[in-house]
């Protein structure tokens, strides 16, 4: 059980504190109620500008980096299509560094535009190595265009278009910025060897002057559900033939989540998996396959990536893969199968939570969903599922009308 306080200031900010003694450092973990789908569907990227934007200065510190380097800390920061998240890692006893560099870029950032345009820069030159000159790069803007009609998962975190950050004006980061980086839009989780009042008075002095805003009410188009299979087919300058299949699942809060998610697990996790053992060393129609989910807030995808063997066509890996999959569905499994890939994903979930950074995390991710406790709770969700559950959950979701598959040709 991982023990955690909680508070909130006047101005909207929750605050959770994980006392830890037994370390010697601290962490100050910020996640801000703010991904790319919360973006305009003609202004997309920007949560992922403003995660370079945010070290770039602010109102009264001209480098973010600087003062954390010189007590001993690190930081960084990354966006999903869900949340942007910020976290400094630094010596305890130097925690109010944290805090003062953190609330200040809360309270505003310089707006200078010297700032803006140098990571505009860097996010398009991202943009360029990652996505458009990478072999593979473009596969979640192809997928999600796919898989998605409504929903704001429909684009990538890093935009749907460079055009979008290309195009960013000093107005446009402003009203962004004052609209999501609100104390009330925030959880702030401060863990290791700290004191819960120490925290209470710290978050006080330095955030609690800060305006609360108004916390933005989502107003996101709910996807429908897929009711044909949807195919395309790309061919590009890339190694070898892939081939993507996904299929529509719940979001994190959904009761049904951990059933689909042991569902992949059983499918397509490590060497010992269905989809290794058939089509990779009986079959060999893949040199490699695995299966996961995307772990969504609201409704993700289950996804199967397999890369194809050498003299194996698209066509027939596909064949080869639904097949497997319809047998699956049609098998009877036993329990021990449902307890090998229970205990690896609890393994998972218990290691994951060993440093003091993750469990930070865990807790502000918890949160912003609607629970903080779920880091103490995910473990027995997991438990409980059973595997009828999971067999009756792989024939209503496995189906080829949710199914939208990708071939990815090489041109070589």
């Amino acid at each position: 059980m991982i023990h955690f306080n909680e508070f909130v200031l006047d101005n909207g900010l929750k605050v959770f504190v994980l006392e830890d003694q037994t370390v010697a450092s601290a962490v100050v973990n910020i996640m801000y109620d703010v991904g790319s789908k919360d973006e305009d569907p003609e202004k997309t990227g920007f949560a992922h500008l403003f995660e370079h934007l945010m070290f770039g200065g602010s109102v009264n510190v001209p480098s973010f980096d600087t003062p954390i380097q010189n007590v001993g800390g690190s930081n960084n920061a990354f966006t999903s299509p869900d949340i942007t998240n910020y976290y400094v890692t630094l010596p305890a006893q130097n925690i109010e560094t944290a805090f003062w560099l953190e609330s200040d870029r809360m309270l505003s950032l310089s707006f200078d535009p010297k700032v803006l345009e140098v990571q505009r820069k860097v996010v398009i030159e991202e943009y360029k190595q990652r996505y458009i000159n990478q072999p593979y790069g473009d596969v979640w803007h192809l997928l999600r265009k796919l898989a998605y009609k409504k929903h704001s998962y429909k684009w990538p975190t890093i935009g749907k278009e460079i055009s979008h950050i290309e195009d960013a004006t000093m107005d446009d980061v402003k009203a962004f910025f004052h609209k999501y980086y609100v104390p009330s839009n925030a959880v702030m989780v401060v863990a290791g060897n700290v004191k819960t009042e120490e925290i209470k008075r710290l978050s006080e002095k330095w955030f609690g002057p800060i305006p609360a805003g108004i916390k933005p009410i989502r107003k996101i188009p709910v996807e429908p559900m897929q009711t044909e299979a949807r195919f395309q087919q790309v061919e590009k300058d890339v190694p070898i033939d892939m081939l993507y299949k996904v299929w529509h699942m719940e979001g994190r809060t959904d009761k049904e989540y951990y059933t689909t998610d042991l569902v992949s697990d059983l499918l397509g996790r490590g060497k010992s998996s269905i989809l290794f053992q058939k089509l990779v060393k009986e079959e060999k129609l893949f040199s490699g396959v695995n299966a996961y989910i995307t772990g969504s807030f609201d409704p993700g995808l289950l996804c199967i990536t397999g890369k194809l063997s050498d003299g194996v066509s698209l066509e027939e890996a596909n064949q080869g893969l639904n097949q497997v999959i319809e047998d699956f569905k049609a098998a009877e499994f036993k329990e021990e199968n449902m307890r090998k890939v229970k205990n690896l994903a609890e393994f998972s979930m218990t290691y994951g939570k060993t440093e003091i950074l993750p469990r930070a995390m865990s807790i502000a991710f918890g949160a912003l969903l609607g629970n903080p406790n779920l880091i103490n709770e995910e473990e027995e969700l997991l438990r409980n599922v059973q595997l009828d559950d999971v067999m009756n959950k792989a024939k209503s979701i496995l189906t080829q009308e949710r199914c939208s598959t990708l071939f990815y040709k090489s041109s070589k």
